[in-house]
């Protein structure tokens, strides 16, 4: 998955209203990915554009990560001021755990490497 920077809003790179439903996003998804066809269409903005339709929609499809991701744009971190002497960095409440599919290289099976009769 690709990250994107912190100010791109998700919903306006698919197109969408904050309160869609996934139905919605999906199609939207298609419709964009139709439009950027990335089999025809080979330049590096068109790849860069279908990269951030790709993540916005890796992104908002998942129920926990579009929750943590709302909860991320209603509340973001302020900014630190430059006049002030060092201070403790704010740690947003946490509300939602962000779950990431782990993927495990499947199990190693160990067999004969040659096989010799009668042993």
């Amino acid at each position: 998955m690709q990250a994107l920077e912190p100010e791109s809003d998700l919903y306006a790179v698919l197109g969408v209203q904050p309160s869609a439903t996934a139905e919605k996003i999906t199609s939207a998804f298609r419709a964009r990915v139709r439009e950027l066809r990335p089999d025809i269409r080979v330049d590096a903005d068109t790849a860069a554009r279908f990269g951030e339709v790709r993540a916005a929609y890796e992104t908002l499809r998942d129920p926990v990560l579009r929750a943590a991701y709302d909860q991320r744009i209603e509340h973001p971190l302020p900014a630190p001021d430059r006049g002030a002497g060092p201070t403790a960095l704010a740690r947003p409440a946490r509300r939602y755990a962000v779950l990431r599919d782990v993927r495990r290289d499947p199990p190693l099976w160990a067999g004969p490497v040659r096989w010799i009769p009668g042993r």
